[in-house]
């Protein structure tokens, strides 16, 4: 069947997004590029923020129109909104077919088919949910390794020339036992369960045989991977998946002789046993539970790129309590002043939330503070919304007015701007290494590009140019995660998916310019 996907929302999403390509393409399905090729239209979902599940909506009004109009189309929507929403998501759209939640994407294939033969499969058939089971029995869940073999059977098709087919994605935890109350994601992607290394390090080899280049662990709050070997076992005695320990273990250092692979070993690992990785990055981190060790890795593994996504989200410690995001702001300071003392080159990019439940003018005061005090590359700046299921929703009330969340939160963008051009500065008249990723255009003063070539024309100087002209660039990365714009060779289109050396000749608050130097 032609399939049409469109994946909204984060990276996990993302890469759950292109297992499902893998999986569905083995099986013969065939992916198209626009929604009215296709018969069957999947949207792969996020409840994180209002703005993604608004434009769900409107995709599944559109398909619905296509349904009443006599089109045979079958409509799937898979991850966390489809978890949260459950079968009501049936009630209030029936132009809906089948729904399959994050944990449940090895099913996917067995719903599609259950909808196409209508006649013989209800609608509980066209449903994989795992609601209140995903934390409990959680060990025995873990074990039973289904999303395990969905990772590890992953397809690699051949490597094109270009950036995207040399950068990939690799789970290394799935879930969170975090519960921050304005967040779903434990509630829709269930308990934290840690793969074992040995998997992940043979995905990554494989990845590389296939011509990757750039690989990015993923996992909610990646610092807390914890592998304790000979615990979760298959029946064949083969290592499998297994819950991670709760945050006390985190409190205390590792008994004397524990057979557990940390964060920091896995990575040591992987830069290790796969050195066909040039570059090596992780998101997102945690600032609690970060340890040294972890630092120290980056700092002597010359492939793992310094940067850090660490959101803070706010910065009151009124406001991070009513959170439950488990530290302080002096405990978020005292975790970036060992990262920057230990990785001077690191970039760090964050998360912030505005007019989140009770937010006073004080509380706002805070995060700005924070701002100004933390070398943030980039944040994620985003108005509080309610979302459902979470505990924010059920027992704190809104009451920042929408109005004063929007001042806010352009006050903020406005004082991040400042910051990140501040950090932009100081990669000036430094040499990096940057990965090669796009080509774009843009226009230029005439002038800057050719420096006023003129003729006469009846006897008047005339410049031959137009005020403006396109100027082609390539788009890079440095290993910091800063983006990079370089004018484009003629063979640039070969360059892409490659890792080059670049001098920094200047900078803006999002973007740095550069000319490529000989390596």
């Amino acid at each position: 069947m032609r399939v049409y996907l469109e994946t909204f929302g984060c990276q996990m999403n993302e890469l759950d997004s292109e297992l499902v390509r893998g999986q569905l393409q083995s099986l013969g399905h065939q992916f198209v590029l626009h929604p009215d090729d296709a018969q069957v239209v999947l949207f792969n979902t996020c409840s994180v923020r209002e703005h993604a599940e608004q434009k769900v909506y409107s995709r599944l009004g559109l398909a619905g129109v296509r349904k009443k109009q006599g089109e045979q189309l079958i409509v799937g929507v898979i991850g966390c909104m489809a978890e949260r929403d459950g079968v009501d998501l049936f009630k209030r759209y029936p132009q809906v077919d089948l729904m399959c939640g994050p944990g449940e994407l090895d099913r996917l294939p067995l719903l599609i088919d259950n909808a196409s033969r209508a006649d013989a499969a209800d609608r509980s058939e066209r449903v994989a949910l795992a609601g209140n089971k995903s934390r409990r029995s959680a060990t025995l869940q873990a074990a039973e390794d289904n999303l395990e073999m969905l990772d590890l059977s992953r397809a690699f098709e051949p490597v094109a020339n270009d950036a995207k087919s040399k950068s990939a994605y690799v789970r290394i935890t799935r879930g969170c036992n975090k519960f921050c109350t304005y967040c779903v994601v434990p509630h829709t992607r269930g308990a934290e369960v840690h793969r074992p290394p040995a998997h992940i390090v043979d995905e990554c080899k494989r990845l590389v045989d296939a011509g990757v280049i750039e690989i990015t662990l993923l996992g909610q709050t990646i610092n807390h991977y914890r592998y304790t070997h000979g615990t979760a076992l298959t029946v064949d005695g083969h290592e499998a998946p297994q819950v991670g320990p709760g945050l006390a273990a985190f409190r205390k250092p590792l008994g004397p002789g524990a057979r557990t692979t940390t964060f920091a070993d896995l990575l040591h690992r992987i830069h290790e046993e796969v050195p066909g990785v040039q570059r090596l990055r992780f998101v997102t981190s945690y600032p609690r539970d970060f340890g040294d060790d972890i630092l120290h890795v980056m700092r002597d593994s010359p492939r793992i790129c310094q940067y850090l996504h660490v959101p803070a989200q706010s910065g009151s410690d009124r406001l991070l309590k009513a959170m439950n995001r488990g530290y302080t702001v002096s405990e978020y300071l005292e975790f970036i002043d060992r990262v920057t003392t230990t990785l001077p080159d690191c970039t760090i990019g964050g998360d912030i939330i505005v007019g989140f439940c009770g937010e006073t003018d004080e509380d706002f005061e805070a995060t700005c503070e924070l701002i100004r005090r933390v070398p943030y590359k980039n944040n994620f700046i985003f108005k509080y919304s309610p979302r459902p299921g979470t505990v924010a929703f059920d027992r704190l009330t809104d009451d920042v007015p929408d109005s004063v969340k929007r001042a806010r939160n352009n006050a903020l963008l406005a004082l991040q701007n400042s910051v990140s051009a501040r950090v932009h500065e100081q990669w000036v008249g430094r040499t990096v290494r940057v990965f090669l990723e796009d080509l774009r255009e843009r226009s230029a003063p005439a002038q800057a590009v050719h420096r006023h070539v003129a003729v006469s024309v009846a006897g008047r100087s005339t410049a031959s140019n137009p005020a403006t002209m396109p100027v082609r660039q390539i788009i890079g990365r440095t290993p910091g995660d800063l983006i990079v714009a370089l004018p484009a060779p003629n063979d640039a289109h070969s360059m892409l998916g490659s890792v080059r050396t670049a001098r920094i000749v200047g900078s803006k608050p999002l973007l740095l310019d550069g000319m490529f130097a000989a390596t």
